[in-house]
């Protein structure tokens, strides 16, 4: 087990402790102010941290890359990256969940305190599916189909034009562009709700701001 992955599963426990029971930590109107200000801190730098990924990877840098890279090389890289941003993101997400039960145990949280807390639950568990269960199915699934398409000579152009004219005359690719593209639908959909969940708490956040 990597180092990564061990520091990912004691921040994750940390979290669901803290969510569970606070008052271990000293969570409550009695925590000392420097406690309080290490936690919305950790929080605030957790959090700008994984919606920045998330903004940066879902909606500039995989998008740009996909434009302009041939698929092959695109598809090793995010092969590369894509388990390092699910970390990343997970960890981050684990930090804020566990700040903020900190700082708003659950007993004495109001309700709309309840569904931020809810929304990073959402948005941990979202990015954890991702990096355990779809990112590794994705990658697996990426490998097979480019193995196909290295003996049809395709891959190494930008677009996918040449892979769905191939699939047309070849079951093989076709069924694994199916399958392929189910497992990467599932990944893209726990991506987007990860990020809305971070969408509704930079809502909440902004709220609190007094310029």
């Amino acid at each position: 087990m990597a180092w990564s992955t061990r520091f990912l599963t004691a921040v994750a426990f940390l979290a669901v402790g803290v969510v569970f029971a606070p008052d271990v930590l000293g969570s409550g109107p009695e925590s000392p102010a420097a406690a309080v200000s290490a936690a919305k801190l950790c929080h605030l730098l957790a959090f700008a941290t994984a919606w920045g990924a998330a903004l940066w990877v879902t909606f500039i840098g995989g998008i740009i890359m996909f434009k302009y890279l041939p698929r092959h090389q695109f598809g090793n890289l995010q092969r590369k990256m894509f388990p390092a941003y699910f970390m990343v993101v997970s960890v981050c997400a684990a930090v804020s969940v566990a700040a903020f039960a900190y700082l708003h145990p659950w007993r004495s949280a109001s309700s709309i305190e309840r569904y931020q807390l809810g929304f990073l639950l959402s948005a941990l568990g979202f990015d954890l599916s991702n990096l355990l269960v779809f990112t590794p199915l994705t990658i697996e699934m990426m490998k097979k189909r480019h193995k196909i398409e290295r003996d049809l000579n395709i891959g190494q152009e930008v677009g996918g034009a040449k892979n769905k004219e191939a699939a047309k005359t070849n079951p093989q690719l076709a069924a694994m562009n199916k399958k392929f593209g189910m497992i990467h639908g599932l990944s893209s959909l726990a991506n987007i709700t990860a990020f809305g969940s971070l969408a509704m708490h930079s809502w909440y956040l902004a709220g609190k701001l007094h310029f």
